[in-house]
């Protein structure tokens, strides 16, 4: 349960700041989540025995890295002029 409440209170922290900030976008709260995601998972690591829960939770964040490398090549696509891309 700590960690659950950790993630959601790290995303709340997140779509306030984001709405503060009047930057709100779901990419930006995509990575800001996955962020979160990986210091909740290594701040509440126990020290001897690792739930089951735990060892499927490497799924989820491998599935994240691989959406925010999505993100990445889609900004990259969208900064680079149209010349440059073979397309």
């Amino acid at each position: 349960m700590r960690f659950i409440r950790g993630q959601l209170a790290w995303m709340l922290a997140a779509v306030l700041a984001l709405s503060l900030l009047g930057s709100f976008s779901y990419e930006l709260f995509f990575v800001l989540s996955l962020i979160g995601l990986l210091i909740v998972t290594e701040l509440t690591a126990p020290f001897s025995v690792t739930p089951d829960w735990r060892r499927r939770l490497r799924w989820l964040i491998a599935l994240g890295l691989v959406g925010f490398a999505v993100v990445v090549v889609r900004r990259i696509l969208e900064i680079l002029p149209p010349e440059v891309l073979p397309w």
